[in-house]
């Protein structure tokens, strides 16, 4: 009985190994929690149009892949999340130097951001690749030198390319959108924006125009990024993203990005489960059968 009752609990703690972890099951410390108890209301302020992270629809509701991923921390957290005026991210990054906002979403962390703002564990990450008009063929950044060429002001690739590439002549835009326009108008030459973006306004707007060229080097780690003051909010943040269950984070993710951006297949957690459990049973059957012995013996 003693060897079959081993195994019976080697197999059942196999199996909770494999499961992902439950919903609202928050690993929170007593501070956390008292803070948590006085601040059920934290307002956030969305990009106006920064899909499919973050945008806000024809009635004016802020949508997209942050914003559901916020609403599922809240519904973890026992958090509502209250939406500002939506606006272009540099006015939101000044509102948050004012101490008028009190989350960001979307954000990849910078220095210059971290003076204001620190940041969750990343939620996503996707890569900035170059825009361009269809039938100008695959150029690069340095093939582009003295070209003017679109990014978003404010975006944390902005400092990166004018850093490296400062033999370009940079048009800084309010948002993807609006440099997209630009390009199709004949008035840049390329755009630097992450793929997601891209392939969400194109499909959006209907454009068969432009296309998408290389990628930069530069990618986007996409953090909840919070007011320094409130370090509590930050692991709220991190321990309600790594409460999640597998499967929901695959449906936004699925839901607002391009195959080839969010890599994630819903079979893959069931397989990475079943792995573990086979290896457990390969414990136990390998246990059982020394146990076997060594009584036979």
């Amino acid at each position: 009985m003693g060897i079959r009752l081993f195994l019976l609990l080697l197999v059942l703690s196999a199996f909770a190994w494999s499961r992902p972890a439950m919903a609202g099951a928050l690993q929170l410390d007593d501070e956390t929690q008292r803070w948590l108890a006085v601040h059920r209301t934290i307002y956030y302020a969305p990009e106006s149009d920064y899909g499919p992270f973050v945008f806000t629809d024809a009635q004016g509701v802020p949508q997209g892949l942050s914003v559901d991923f916020l609403q599922l921390i809240g519904e973890q957290a026992g958090i509502r999340f209250a939406a500002l005026p939506a606006a272009p991210l540099s006015q939101n990054l000044e509102g948050v130097k004012l101490g008028k906002v009190d989350v960001l979403t979307s954000l990849r962390p910078t220095p210059e951001r971290a003076q204001w703002l620190d940041f969750s564990k990343p939620y996503v990450l996707v890569p900035a690749a170059l825009a361009v008009r269809s039938g100008a063929g695959q150029p690069d950044l340095a093939a582009l030198a003295g070209k003017r060429v679109a990014v978003g002001k404010g975006y944390a690739v902005e400092g990166f390319v004018r850093e490296h590439y400062p033999s370009l002549r940079w048009e800084a835009v309010p948002d993807d959108a609006s440099g997209l326009r630009l390009l199709r108008g004949g008035q840049v030459e390329a755009m630097v924006l992450d793929e997601a973006s891209f392939a969400f306004i194109v499909k959006r707007e209907g454009w068969k125009d432009l296309t998408l060229g290389d990628r930069v080097g530069y990618d986007y780690p996409l953090s909840m990024a919070y007011r320094k003051d409130w370090p509590e909010l930050g692991r709220i943040f991190d321990a309600a993203l790594l409460a999640l269950p597998p499967d929901q984070k695959t449906v936004v993710l699925t839901r607002w990005l391009p195959e080839r951006q969010h890599g994630t297949r819903r079979g893959d957690n069931a397989i990475a489960a079943g792995g573990i459990a086979i290896v457990a049973a390969g414990i136990a059957v390998l246990l059982y059968s020394r146990l076997r012995k060594q009584r036979a013996a």
